[in-house]
């Protein structure tokens, strides 16, 4: 009769401790992924960003040499698609890691400002914040992922 229950009682004991190593198995390929598409979603919110500072920076230049109107509306269109390009990162950098909600945004934003700047060394200024900016959610990003 012992051995029976003792037969039972480690089948018991064995599929708890499978189940339990199956859970921290799912758990850690969980993380991992997360991981990875927040790796993947940081990468296309810093080079959307650059597109869009690069997008925005030529159509102020055009604008403030008093380019051609033609020239003027074609950079910003460029500007336009490259501002549409920085939402669907953003919010999943936001979603992924709400710790760096604060430095997306404001990366996001400082490049947003290079819009009608007064004038080229403003421009230049408001350039060099975004850059800035960007930098910043990126050593953001490293901290906590490397936690």
């Amino acid at each position: 009769m012992w051995s029976s229950i003792i037969a039972v009682a480690g089948t018991l004991l064995g599929g708890a401790f499978t189940a339990l190593l199956q859970s921290r198995r799912e758990r850690a390929a969980r993380a991992e992924r997360r991981a990875d598409a927040l790796r993947v979603a940081l990468g296309e919110l810093v080079a959307a960003l650059g597109d869009h500072r690069r997008a925005l920076w030529h159509r102020e230049d055009l604008r403030l040499g008093g380019a051609g109107a033609e020239a003027v509306e074609a950079a910003r269109a460029t500007a336009r698609a490259t501002r549409s390009a920085v939402t669907a990162p953003l919010v999943a950098v936001c979603v992924l890691e709400p710790a760096l909600t604060e430095p997306a945004r404001r990366a996001a934003l400082a490049a947003f400002a290079l819009r009608d700047a007064p004038g080229r060394t403003a421009l230049a200024a408001l350039r060099e914040a975004a850059v800035t900016a960007t930098d910043e959610l990126v050593a953001a990003a490293g901290r906590i992922m490397t936690r």
